[in-house]
């Protein structure tokens, strides 16, 4: 299982759901944040993708997604980035507003609960 900076885990399985910890929008192979909300959004559901898969997951597994934004305003922006990642029906969904993220200039966090089929 990957660990991220700070002792966190990527992601935990229990009793056939897999909980995956909040992605934000930096490039695993450069270490760097992308630039505006819309590549921060693709970029993080593209390291939820990443997590997913190494759990045997897929997107479509997703059943929950937290949506953690610092700006009400970047919604729609966000909204449809995040349509093109999941097909229908959705993922049911939250997406607070919050104060921050921890990593600096980071505009959304996005975790996950994805569920195996039996």
């Amino acid at each position: 299982m990957r660990r991220l900076r700070w002792g966190l885990t990527a992601r935990r399985s229990r009793g056939g759901m897999v909980f995956c910890s909040g992605q934000v929008g930096v490039d695993p192979a450069t270490k760097q944040l992308a630039d505006g909300i819309e590549a921060q959004t693709e970029q993080a559901l593209r390291n939820l993708s990443a997590v997913l898969e190494a759990a045997g997951l897929a997107m479509g597994d997703v059943v929950k997604t937290t949506l953690w934004l610092t700006d009400a305003a970047d919604f729609a922006a966000i909204n449809a980035v995040y349509g093109r990642h999941f097909g229908d029906p959705a993922p049911a969904r939250s997406a607070p507003i919050v104060a921050a993220i921890p990593l600096r200039g980071a505009r959304i966090s996005i975790e996950a609960i994805a569920v195996r089929s039996p």
